[in-house]
């Protein structure tokens, strides 16, 4: 869709491109210092992330602050969201590791009239002016589809995340409730990792020991589960290259370089690869124009996404997020391929 027609689809109060969303730093366009904050950096992803911030809050003229990493401490982000706001920012853009925990953080936020753009994660309730987002149910199905097609019956395993965050929320009831539907022959066997990489190594070590007929994995987090899954499948001596004997099938979540690398190497099959670019570009656009009072509405954008309205009434901007295998893992417009 063109720009023209996705300003009148969004209804937006300013349309145009990310360069028409107002003046610069600080100004009488109700701009100013930005901060924002990370959920963590153990994982690439976040890494990566944390390296497009700057990148992007330069090209769409945001005025941001060095990050703070929260370090996977719900009640840290919170401490860092008061913080920043004591600093005077403007604006803060904010991945919350925990979606309800996060509302207090908003609450101050919207105490001191400081808007809000929530990255990755959507929260529970609080007032955010955009959560910029993929569809994390996708994830779940996009998995199980591509599981399914591989593996026609047996035991495959969900190493998820924090159900304390929606995403790990939605991505397992998404891949549970998938299989359940379309591939009833394969049964799905659970671990909650929080998004910890030692957990997950440990649980999938233990799981093993027990069930050597594994013929699947999906992690929900290549950042934090690729390593250690590896690593334990190697020290079973069930780490098998794709199209030999034995191989287990696994598909993982993040477009990270590494499990890009694992793909050419057949270590693992597949990954969605989450927009780590994208995610830092639209946080800065979307911060910007909340500081300018800039609106939007449910409806197609001109950047391929589409905006949704949550049920809690917040909107989410769904960014694309690809299926990555060894056919298109060479593709030079993902991210994971750009990263230096």
């Amino acid at each position: 869709m063109g720009a023209a027609a996705a300003c009148a689809a969004l209804a937006l109060t300013a349309c145009g491109s990310t360069k028409d969303t107002g003046k610069s730093g600080g100004g009488d366009g109700g701009e100013g210092k930005v901060g924002v904050i990370l959920p963590l950096l153990t994982s690439p992803f976040w890494q990566s992330y944390n390296d497009y911030v700057p990148k992007m809050a330069k090209s769409e003229d945001v005025d941001a602050l060095k990050t703070v990493n929260s370090n996977s401490d719900p009640s840290q982000q919170i401490t860092d969201i008061n913080n920043q706001l004591n600093q005077g920012v403007k604006g803060l853009v904010v991945a919350p590791l925990d979606s309800a925990a996060i509302s207090a953080g908003l609450d101050q936020a919207e105490r001191k009239g400081v808007p809000v753009v929530a990255v990755d994660v959507a929260p529970e309730k609080g007032k955010v002016a955009m959560v910029v987002r993929a569809n994390n149910k996708a994830y779940g199905q996009k998995a199980c589809d591509y599981l399914g097609g591989q593996v026609k019956s047996g035991k495959v395993v969900q190493i998820m995340g924090d159900l304390a965050s929606v995403n790990g929320r939605e991505r397992s009831k998404a891949f549970r409730d998938c299989v359940k539907d379309k591939y009833p022959k394969l049964k799905v066997l659970e671990i909650p990792a929080k998004w910890e990489s030692d957990t997950a190594a440990s649980k999938l070590d233990t799981l093993l020991n027990s069930n050597s007929d594994i013929k699947g994995i999906y992690m929900q987090a290549g950042g934090v589960y690729l390593a250690p899954t590896l690593q334990t499948l190697k020290s079973k001596g069930m780490l098998k290259k794709a199209g030999t004997k034995g191989h287990i099938t696994i598909v993982s979540n993040d477009g990270i370089p590494q499990e890009f690398d694992a793909i050419r190497k057949g270590q693992i099959d597949a990954t969605v690869s989450q927009p780590a670019d994208a995610y830092a570009k639209y946080g800065m656009y979307y911060i910007k124009a909340a500081m300018n009072g800039k609106k939007f509405k449910p409806g197609p954008t001109d950047h391929d996404s589409t905006i949704v309205k949550l049920p809690s009434g917040i909107l989410e901007d769904q960014l694309p997020a690809p299926l990555v295998t060894k056919k298109n893992v060479d593709d030079a417009k993902l991210w994971g391929n750009s990263v230096k």
